[in-house]
């Protein structure tokens, strides 16, 4: 495996020093990237980053696709990034995650030895400023022990069968284009939806222990409602991968065992606080279950996603300021080069 082609991809949006720094590490990883691919919304924040600095230079594999903020879908935009790869695997990160060690993407593609593993996603590991009840969240989705997870696994796992997440997960490009990549028009879970499609095509998703990511988030109550109410929407819209499978339980026992960790480490002071985000997701799921019932205003109230939500009523009209980020939308770069081209004719007669 250390002979093959690797790319890395990554969305970016106003990113800060972590994406440089994250640059920078998986340029010491004991399997190097041949590329790294930024699909980048509004450019000019990235242009802010990179200024002053000699990264670009430094980092020669670096590819940027700029993209506006209309642009954007969590599918789509990882679909572009995968169709300016030509390598033979494809490692998706998000901007905030960070490499663990120097193995990650070593550890990542060993999984893929196995013919019918073509997605393998990484252990996250909570960075050190993340408070309790959030480094306990991260143990408990992530545990320790390696898997491979298939349609056999149905019955025992539920819906933790289909759990994958591209913060750092790995697909081999062959099967990724054969089974049609993301979904291109998702609010949220297009790395859990293919995982589902990998699966139900008898193909096999790897969960690498041993490939370790730093990633972790200390969201308010009314944040986890936000996100809460858009996984609760992509299940509504996707019955062919929830409808059969339940994810309540799931949530039943994070809720129990989290609150038996938080007393053993004499954290009991935390409980009520998480008994509150608790209530959060809970009703913001609930909500997001039962969005075809709630008004516009409403939904654009609860949801993390505003912008999807203007394309999904009316793709032509989005109140997001164009300019804010230079971003353009295909269609108005190739109106621009329409007019260019016309604006040269002209000048030569």
């Amino acid at each position: 495996m250390a002979q093959i082609r690797i790319d890395v991809i990554i969305p970016t949006y106003k990113p800060d020093k972590k994406l440089l720094d994250l640059i920078a590490a998986l340029q010491k990883q004991t399997v190097k990237p041949a590329g790294i691919i930024l699909v980048n919304t509004e450019e000019k924040y990235l242009n802010s980053l990179f200024y002053g600095t000699d990264y670009l230079k430094k980092y020669p594999q670096i590819r940027i696709k700029n993209i506006s903020k209309r642009e954007f879908n969590h599918g789509k935009t990882r679909n572009q990034g995968a169709k300016r790869s030509d390598a033979e695997i494809m490692v998706f990160m998000t901007q905030d995650a960070m490499p663990a060690d120097e193995h990650t993407i070593e550890e990542l593609i060993r999984p893929m030895t196995d013919k019918e593993v073509i997605v393998s996603y990484a252990r996250q590991i909570a960075y050190p400023d993340a408070n309790p009840i959030e480094t306990f969240s991260r143990q408990f989705n992530y545990p320790d022990k390696p898997m491979v997870k298939s349609e056999e696994d149905l019955p025992e796992l539920g819906v933790k069968t289909y759990f994958c997440s591209n913060v750092c997960a790995a697909y081999k490009k062959y099967a990724f284009d054969e089974l049609g990549g993301f979904i291109n028009f998702t609010i949220f879970n297009e790395d859990m939806l293919f995982a589902a499609k990998a699966i139900k095509n008898g193909k096999k998703v790897a969960y690498a222990a041993n490939a370790k990511v730093l990633h972790s988030h200390n969201y308010s109550g009314i944040r986890q409602l936000h996100r809460n109410f858009d996984l609760g929407v992509s299940q509504v819209d996707h019955p062919e991968v929830f409808a059969d499978v339940k994810s309540e339980s799931e949530g039943m026992k994070y809720a129990k065992e989290t609150m038996a960790y938080l007393w053993s480490e004499k954290k009991a002071y935390l409980i009520p606080k998480f008994i509150y985000q608790c209530g959060c997701r809970l009703l913001g799921y609930k909500l997001g279950r039962n969005y075809k019932k709630l008004n516009k205003k409403t939904i654009l109230k609860l949801t993390a996603n505003r912008t999807y939500w203007y394309r999904y009523w009316d793709k032509n009209e989005i109140p997001v300021n164009v300019y804010a980020g230079y971003g353009k939308t295909e269609e108005e770069n190739n109106r621009s080069r329409r007019d260019d081209s016309s604006k040269a004719q002209l000048s030569q007669k």
